[in-house]
């Protein structure tokens, strides 16, 4: 096995969020399907973006996001995606460096635009998201560094990168290189729609050994399996061949290996803000205490109060040290 450089490398949309608080009725008035994610073209985009009113703009994608929490708990972690050489591909380049993530993929010198997500947040803390994915689809096995790979105790893939082609190559061939190093493939579902258009494909990722660890919320789990009924969704999760984390919101989170199952209550909080980031968050929380050998209730305990820190303000990077939030909250020797 390859000296170890990074606990975590994540493979993931490289975007720049755009969040705005709206009511259910601009929603309705958009067309727009609440809690969900859709794809948007740029002309779409920029039409949303003049609806929505007053925003605030904070860099953002679902596997940056955990690689940034990875990096607040005190973890080594490193992130590939593609922006363009723009003003929000800057943007986020000098976010993402800023916490401590090693981010080294150059960007595009022509092409679409950064990519943008922009997120509507409603008063009950859901978030419905509109993404124009830009320079992201660009990601090519190009892009790939192997000896970081190779390097790297867990590799995390969103499941946003199976939409673009090239990045569904470099998905697959980065996982391959983990693996031939000995090292842990994970996978996040990311959304119930992507999960509706690759059912089978994530099954047969799971099921071929293509990845070791997979992370999906509630509603994901049900699309998985296609069933309204959470403990039959669980069940049939649990014959997977894989480590899995399924979150439930305010009910916490189960933790499925083989034969074990641990069930483990959310974290308290004071006031829900804004949902966007809780599951990244959480996977954060639990590789943070993965990679350090922790029992999986611990890393499921890690991830709760990361989850828990995120959903109290808007956008979906921490801004507390969760290092030493898990230390105040009684985790002294959790990293």
């Amino acid at each position: 096995m390859s000296k170890t450089t990074f606990d975590v490398l994540a493979l993931g949309n490289a975007i720049v969020d755009v969040l705005a608080p709206v009511d259910d009725a601009f929603l309705v008035t958009q067309g727009l399907r609440k809690g969900g994610m859709q794809l948007v073209d740029e002309r779409q985009a920029l039409a949303l973006y003049d609806a929505m009113g007053a925003t605030a703009i904070v860099s953002g994608g679902s596997a940056a996001n955990t690689v940034a929490g990875l990096a607040s708990f005190g973890a080594k972690a490193a992130f590939v995606g593609k922006v363009r050489d723009d003003e929000a591909g800057q943007a986020f380049t000098h976010d993402i460096k800023a916490v401590g993530v090693h981010f080294a993929t150059p960007p595009a010198t022509q092409g679409p635009s950064t990519a943008r997500c922009l997120v509507l947040v409603t008063p009950d803390g859901q978030r419905t998201m509109n993404t124009y994915l830009g320079a992201c689809q660009n990601l090519t096995v190009a892009d790939l560094d192997a000896a970081a790979i190779q390097g790297s105790q867990v590799l995390y893939l969103e499941g946003y990168l199976w939409d673009p082609p090239h990045a569904k190559q470099a998905f697959v061939e980065a996982a391959k290189i983990a693996h031939a190093a000995g090292r842990q493939v994970a996978l996040t579902l990311s959304d119930t729609f992507c999960v509706d258009r690759y059912r089978d494909e994530f099954l047969g990722l799971m099921r071929e050994g293509v990845v070791d660890i997979v992370f999906a919320n509630e509603t994901e789990l049900h699309a998985l399996y296609q069933t309204a009924d959470i403990d039959a969704a669980l069940a049939a999760l649990r014959q997977e061949k894989v480590l899995a984390a399924t979150t439930r919101g305010e009910q916490g989170a189960v933790i499925l290996r083989a034969g074990e199952v641990i069930a483990v209550p959310a974290a308290p909080i004071e006031k829900l803000v804004d949902t966007t980031g809780a599951g990244d968050l959480f996977a954060a929380g639990f590789l943070a205490g993965l990679t350090k050998g922790h029992p999986l209730d611990h890393c499921a305990r890690l991830g709760a109060l990361a989850a828990a820190e995120i959903i109290q303000h808007y956008g979906a990077r921490p801004e507390t040290d969760l290092a030493r939030l898990a230390e105040q909250s009684g985790y002294v020797h959790a990293l």
